[in-house]
């Protein structure tokens, strides 16, 4: 039994929530993942096209949650939403794989990021410069421990740490990140857009729509890749969403939430809907300003792919890049917060329903889900380690880039559980008819059918192009099910 003053209690409002669904989105993506998407497709036309994409999916997905959200103000969000539409195995499928890899897996990137930055004051923190070197486990895969690695960690556990003293000192550094990031974002876009355009930027020098006249081909994209022409772009065009869809993914977070929120009917769609539809915007304008700044050259091929670093150095010289990189060090660092104070209160539903560690179900003295935020930040932490080892054309080993390699895994994973998510609207307005909904979903039946054949789709051709990476999120996935049976047994 729970102590009967063993709660969450309601200390978030309008403004608290909006700015857990921006300060939880503008994280790392917007300011590294144009690089990868511009290698892969090699003209600002398609590299806008997929920021335009994973807006359009980030959109049609917050109509249909906000739904669900307004129904269910509840901890756990999205895994009672599940739960409520398919039962509990999908429920605790979600919030199984969101502790195994989308949530942790997302800090982790995010704690990269922030450490790849910090590289640009500190050169000592390098991907390359290992405290313990690359250690070989099984297959294609090894752990190390770089002084990049090692910052991400330490920056995890500081602020787990913060999150276990209470709900107001995680939302005061939360609201306070968010501000900064948010104008950081902002100024990037108007120098970028007012002091770009010059002579040999991407918007001007290459052509827009043809990657073949920039010197693209599909098998420099996606080695071994047999297609050619117009299929080969379109299947290669949506590995290069991959980058844009991290950047967006963690919208759902402030639902995970939803006991906390102050009259949640209203604040959770409109936090929602507000919060994504202005980083959409954000990001887009990001992108502009990056294509009128840079060559595609300079964007594909940035320092460790700090695109933004690049656009500001390229504006303002030395000091540009330092503002930038500093910015963005105030950006992961919020977005971190974010992730890290939302996530835990899904592992909180998960044991009250007695489907998770039952410690993870209690609230310290400052009521916040503790030892749910510390098995996080462990697991979140290791999740850093791991490196893939590849060889390259002469036989020489490569280690794989652990930012790029842990979005393979949260996207391919992320995208299985946004299909259901969308689909729940629909199966909850068959199976509840009667529930009140303080918001109901603009477009329906339309817009969640349009998400969904896009979610499958990307599905298929991640499935396809990253299959190792891919195969693993998958994998986690499925080990839900036999984790599910044995813990339904100790209920």
């Amino acid at each position: 039994m729970n102590p009967p003053n063993d709660k969450l209690v309601r200390g978030l409002g309008p403004l608290d929530a909006t700015m857990i669904v921006i300060g939880s989105m503008i994280g790392s993506g917007i300011f590294i993942t144009s690089a990868e998407s511009t290698r892969l497709v090699t003209a600002p036309g398609w590299l806008l096209l997929a920021w335009t994409m994973a807006g359009v999916l980030t959109i049609t997905g917050a109509l249909c949650c906000a739904e669900l959200a307004a129904m269910m103000p509840r901890a756990g969000g999205q895994y009672v939403f599940l739960r409520q539409a398919y039962g509990p195995s999908i429920g605790f499928l979600f919030g199984w794989t969101l502790f195994l890899v989308i949530q942790t897996g997302t800090i982790a990137a995010v704690a990269i990021a922030f450490a790849k930055f910090a590289g640009v004051f500190f050169p000592a923190i390098a991907t390359e410069e290992y405290l313990i070197r690359p250690v070989h486990l099984f297959g294609a895969y090894a752990i190390s421990l770089s002084t990049e690695q090692s910052v991400a960690v330490l920056l995890i556990l500081l602020l787990t740490w913060v999150n276990t003293r209470g709900l107001e000192i995680g939302k005061l550094v939360q609201n306070t990140f968010t501000f900064a990031k948010t104008a950081a974002l902002i100024g990037l876009i108007v120098l970028g857009l007012s002091l770009g355009w010059k002579a040999g930027c991407a918007a001007r020098a290459s052509d827009w729509w043809n990657p073949w006249a920039n010197g693209w081909s599909p098998q420099l994209a996606q080695p071994r890749l047999t297609m050619v022409g117009g299929l080969a772009l379109i299947v290669i065009f949506g590995k290069a969403m991959v980058g844009p869809l991290f950047a967006q993914t963690a919208w759902t977070n402030v639902t995970f939430t939803g006991s906390e929120i102050r009259d949640p009917g209203k604040t959770l769609p409109r936090a929602l809907l507000v919060g994504c539809g202005l980083v959409v915007v954000l990001y887009l304008l990001a992108n502009l300003a990056y294509v009128a700044t840079l060559s595609l050259g300079e964007i594909a091929h940035a320092p460790q792919n700090r695109v933004a670093v690049a656009a500001m150095r390229a504006v303002f010289g030395g000091a540009g890049a330092s503002a930038m990189a500093g910015a963005i060090m105030i950006s992961t660092f919020g977005c971190n917060n974010g992730l890290i104070l939302a996530g835990a209160r899904v592992y909180y539903a998960m044991a009250r329903d007695h489907l998770f560690f039952g410690a993870t179900g209690r609230t310290n003295a400052r009521h916040v889900p503790a030892a749910a935020l510390v098995a996080q930040g462990i697991w979140a932490a290791l999740l850093t380690l791991p490196r893939t080892v590849n060889t390259d054309a002469s036989g020489a080993l490569r280690y794989g880039n652990v930012y790029t390699q842990l979005l393979e895994y949260i996207v391919a994973a992320d995208l299985v559980f946004y299909v259901l998510l969308v689909a729940a609207v629909m199966v909850l307005r068959k199976k509840n008819p009667e529930t009140a909904r303080p918001y109901r979903a603009w477009g329906y039946p339309v817009v969640p059918m349009i998400a969904i054949l896009l979610a499958l789709l990307l599905i298929v051709d991640l499935a396809l192009l990253a299959p190792a990476t891919c195969g693993i999120g998958f994998a986690i996935v499925l080990s839900g099910f036999p984790a599910f049976l044995l813990w339904s047994r100790r209920r």
